[in-house]
């Protein structure tokens, strides 16, 4: 079968829509079902069915693409450990959240020095639109995280390694606050406060959420805010609370700290890309710089497979 007509039906299981796999391709609607026509008769059995005015796989379309991913991946795997041999040389382009910069940035100038060769291109995205980068192969690795609370579905077409877990504190302003692990009893002390989560972080604000649920009581989130500058007046002058990963503390004056514990458990940070491409030499180097900045700042570090 023709690796463009698998790539297409991957993107089709992907986005739903013929006009979406258009869009994404650069190809005219006609010749993307011209493609999959072609297709079905590689097959030999039908790989699409009508609804309404769009159409839908059928189950074996289905298997098809689950197989396809995995002939890509190995198409991609190939072609990356030829086009990898020698020193590593080339462009990766990589994906981070903003407070992973106590890890990327270490990591880059240490790559500077020791492999000049290595051409970064920088980008900072929220973890779920990182994985839409990657998806699309606008990016080669990414820097991407979960709350072990709320865990992510990752793309089929991804292939992700733990890199290290960030524990999770309770901002709250310093007079009279607690900095012991925090309990139900305490947190449930907090059901009138105003609550502060970000504007474009949906998991953060559905964390606060599941945390004050199983205390009891639902959170009033009265700020939406991403500056962290701004957190910290609104914390540290009295008027919010929030929760934040350690990383993106600082000792500001005015802003207690607890440890949230088994309430709100960890921050769980990833490497993340497409999974036939870990094989080219550069993405690899990358990689490994990345974990060893790691071990400085995150927890619980695991060593890479490769």
């Amino acid at each position: 079968m023709d690796f463009t007509r698998l790539r297409l039906l991957v993107e089709l299981e992907r986005l739903g829509t013929m006009a979406a796999v258009s869009e994404v391709t650069g190809m005219s609607t006609s010749a993307v079902s011209k493609h999959f026509s072609v297709l079905e008769k590689e097959a030999g059995v039908p790989l699409l069915a009508p609804d309404g005015r769009r159409v839908r796989l059928t189950p074996a379309g289905r298997r098809l693409a689950e197989h396809a991913v995995d002939i890509l991946a190995r198409v991609e795997a190939a072609q990356a450990e030829f086009e990898g041999e020698g020193a590593p040389v080339g462009r990766v382009d990589l994906v981070m959240y903003t407070s992973a910069a106590p890890i990327v940035l270490p990591a880059l100038r240490r790559l500077r020095n020791d492999h000049p060769g290595i051409d970064i291109h920088l980008t900072e995205y929220e973890s779920e639109q990182a994985l839409d980068l990657l998806q699309d192969g606008e990016a080669d690795l990414g820097v991407v995280y979960q709350y072990s609370l709320l865990p992510r579905r990752f793309p089929g077409i991804l292939t992700v390694y733990p890199m290290g877990t960030e524990s999770l504190l309770l901002s709250q302003p310093s007079r009279g606050a607690d900095s012991r692990i925090l309990t139900r009893r305490r947190l449930r002390e907090l059901s009138d406060a105003a609550w502060i989560a970000s504007p474009f972080r949906g998991d953060e604000e559905a964390l606060v959420h599941r945390m004050c649920a199983d205390a009891g009581f639902t959170p009033r989130i009265v700020h939406r805010i991403d500056t962290l500058e701004l957190f910290e007046e609104l914390v540290a002058t009295g008027m919010g609370v929030g929760v934040v990963p350690r990383l993106s503390t600082t000792t500001r004056r005015g802003i207690a700290h607890a440890p949230v514990g088994e309430l709100g458990g960890v921050r769980q940070v990833y490497l993340a890309g497409r999974t036939g491409g870990w094989a080219w030499c550069p993405i690899r180097v990358v990689a490994s710089y990345l974990r060893r900045a790691a071990e400085d700042v995150l927890d619980d570090v695991p060593p890479l497979p490769f």
